[in-house]
C-alpha cells in the first residue's frame, strides 16, 4: 500500500477517534445529573420603636450545591461575608453553628442570602440569630420550615436561644401574616413588661418558649440536628 494512502487512512482514523471521544464526552455531560439548588424561606420578625405594629419580613436562603468554593461561601445581597466580619455577626454565627451540626453534609458551594431584614448598610440583627440558624440548618439538610410558625431570639455559640426585646410587636406582626405559633426565648413568656398570655388569647395564637436551637429546629421543621 502506498505511503500516501497509509497517511491518509491514519489521518481519517485519528479524526474518527477524536469525534468518538467528543461524542462520548458530550453524552456523559448530558447524562450527568443536574445539581439542584436548595431554597429556604425564613420568617423574620422585627420591632420598630416608633410604633407597636412590628415588622414581618422574609429572608431567602439559596444554596447552589456546587463543588466549589470549598469550604462553603456565604453571600449577603451579593457581597461576600467572611467569618470574623464585624457586621452581620449574627448571620455568620448562625451559619457556623449550622455547619458544625450538619457534619454529614458536603459543605461546598455558595449560600446566598437575600432579604430586607437588614438595612443595606449591613446593620446586625441579633434577635434574628436563632431563626437564621434554623434556616441555614434546614437549607443544608434539605428540609423546609413549616408554614405558620416563627421564632425570635438570639443565638449563642452553644446553641442557646437568648432573650430579645419588642416581643409583643413581633407577635402582632406575625399574627397579621397568619402565623399561629410563635417561639420565644425560654423565660420570657412571663416577662413583667408584657402580658403575653392575654396577647396570645386576643390574637388567637400559641406562644411557646424554646431554650435551644435544637428545640426550635424540631418545632419548625420536624427534623433534628446532629
Amino acid at each position: 500500500m502506498p505511503a500516501a494512502t497509509v497517511q491518509t487512512l491514519c489521518r481519517i482514523g485519528s479524526r474518527i477517534l477524536c469525534l468518538l471521544s467528543f461524542s462520548v464526552c458530550l453524552l456523559l455531560t448530558h447524562l450527568r445529573p443536574a445539581v439542584a439548588e436548595s431554597v429556604v424561606e425564613v420568617p423574620m420578625l422585627a420591632a420598630i420603636q416608633s410604633n407597636q405594629l412590628g415588622v414581618f419580613e422574609v429572608l431567602l436562603m439559596r444554596w447552589d450545591h456546587q463543588p466549589t468554593p470549598s469550604p462553603i461561601s456565604l453571600q449577603w445581597q451579593g457581597g461576600n461575608i467572611k467569618p470574623g466580619q464585624t457586621n452581620l455577626g449574627s448571620m455568620v454565627l448562625a451559619l457556623e453553628y449550622a455547619l458544625e451540626h450538619t457534619p454529614t453534609v458536603d459543605h461546598t458551594g455558595t449560600i446566598s442570602v437575600i432579604g430586607i431584614a437588614y438595612a443595606a448598610t449591613g446593620t446586625d440583627g441579633p434577635s434574628a440569630g436563632g431563626v437564621m440558624t434554623v434556616g441555614f440548618a434546614a437549607l443544608l439538610k434539605g428540609e423546609q420550615i413549616r408554614r405558620g410558625i416563627a421564632l425570635t431570639g438570639t443565638i449563642s455559640k452553644d446553641g442557646t436561644i437568648g432573650p430579645v426585646g419588642g416581643i409583643p410587636d413581633k407577635i402582632r406582626a406575625a399574627a397579621r401574616e397568619g402565623y399561629r405559633t410563635i417561639l420565644i426565648p425560654q423565660g420570657q413568656r412571663d416577662d413583667p413588661r408584657w402580658n403575653l398570655t392575654r396577647l396570645a388569647w386576643d390574637l388567637n395564637l400559641e406562644i411557646k418558649e424554646v431554650a435551644t436551637v435544637a428545640e426550635a429546629y424540631h418545632l419548625m421543621t420536624g427534623g433534628t440536628l446532629d
